[in-house]
């Protein structure tokens, strides 16, 4: 496993973010984002909930209620499964704390 860290510009919901993750994790980080990006999209397009961090929130709580009734089979591997999390979490921060700084 590689811990040299790489920047890596994402886009969530048409904005940019720029992430750092190891270069080693890249691809697995992508799928987040892009799982994510899908997920908060739903809500959007669902038009019950209006402003990106409430859309974010929802997104974590669906997310969370999907991880806390997964099957977790044998081969299930946490440790990926716990790096797939905090990249998640990691992009949601970015996201609120952009959406913080622009209201000030």
């Amino acid at each position: 496993m590689s811990s040299e860290l790489k920047g890596l510009d994402v886009n969530i919901m048409g904005r940019e973010f720029r992430v750092a993750c190891p270069a080693d994790e890249e691809a697995g980080l992508l799928e987040a984002v892009h799982y994510l990006d899908a997920r908060m999209r739903e809500i959007r397009d669902g038009g019950k909930i209006i402003g990106i961090d409430r859309i974010a929130i929802m997104a974590a709580l669906n997310i969370t209620h999907e991880f806390l009734h997964l099957k977790v089979s044998p081969d299930f591997d946490i440790g990926d499964f716990k790096r797939r999390m905090a990249r998640m979490q990691s992009v949601m921060d970015e996201v609120l704390s952009e959406q913080q700084a622009s209201l000030f």
